[in-house]
């Protein structure tokens, strides 16, 4: 297959590392051959809508395509996180709180019709990015991982769901910063079955993408390799049930710049193509 679309891409307008302007990418994405893409800078709660207004400006001042678009990434958060960070009680809550809740409370996101309104949003990447207040032991995260997984790709403001199944805790890093063992990292396969295919048909049955994750998946060197072939397993298993697959990149990087040939070659072996690909159509 041939990568030329990419639909998870963070700017300088990011809270976090990622450090790209939007004119750099629009001149590395047409030398790589990617021709549909978005920039989807972060919002976990309203405190972050300064950095999309910023991301907004940049966008519109490069003269954007009909096939170059804005969108947002989203992070599952609860309503809990979500009033207290208004309160203004937390200096510079860019992530969130991320601990304190109650536990298992439900999700929530901040995004509302008025803000993707507002804020020119033609869609949204949302993805589960923390645990939510559970114990952190593996049949925990899992159970809440899942739920929040269910929320996202049942809720009617999203459009992908970002990296099911992604983790960057420190929590069970070893001393070199790899991943080995929990939460699912010995065996993919301990993730129960019966959580993909309610996954999987709630998918079909609201129309959500689901995200082929590149960087932060399939290229991420702290992943061992064989939670990276059982993962493209897991993406193959829900083409076969008829989710609609898209691509992100979730670059956070100075320059659009990754080893795009080697996604290609781990996409090709498990059969997925460019025609599995969700895309978002050009403005008329």
């Amino acid at each position: 297959m041939h990568i030329t679309s990419d639909w998870h891409i963070h700017t300088r307008n990011s809270y976090d590392s990622a450090c790209m302007t939007v004119a750099d990418l629009l001149q590395d994405a047409a030398a790589r051959g990617v021709t549909d893409f978005g920039i989807t800078d972060h919002l976990n709660t309203p405190y972050n809508l300064p950095d999309i207004a910023a991301s907004r400006r940049e966008y519109l001042a490069c003269d954007p395509s009909p096939r170059f678009h804005f969108g947002v990434e989203i992070s599952c958060m609860s309503q809990w996180e979500i009033d207290e960070v208004a309160t203004g009680n937390y200096p510079h809550p860019v992530h969130g709180i991320r601990e304190g809740g109650p536990a298992w409370s439900p999700p929530a996101i901040c995004l509302t019709a008025d803000i993707i309104e507002q804020f020119g949003i033609e869609y949204v990447v949302a993805g589960v990015h923390w645990p939510l207040y559970v114990p952190v032991e593996r049949e925990a995260i899992i159970r809440d991982y899942h739920r929040q997984n269910m929320f996202l790709v049942t809720h009617p403001l999203v459009d992908i769901v970002a990296h099911p199944w992604w983790w960057w805790s420190t929590y069970w890093q070893d001393a070199e910063g790899h991943f080995s063992a929990e939460p699912w990292f010995d065996d993919f396969h301990v993730i129960p079955q019966s959580m993909h295919d309610e996954f999987a048909a709630a998918a079909v049955a609201h129309g959500t993408a689901v995200e082929i994750n590149l960087n932060a998946y399939l290229l991420c060197t702290q992943y061992p390799d064989h939670i990276k072939r059982q993962y493209l397993e897991y993406l193959a298993g829900l083409k076969a049930r008829g989710v609609t697959l898209s691509i992100g990149s979730d670059c956070h990087a100075a320059r659009y710049d990754y080893d795009i040939a080697t996604c290609e070659v781990m996409l090709d072996s498990v059969g997925i193509t460019e025609n599995d690909l969700w895309r978002l159509p050009a403005r008329g």
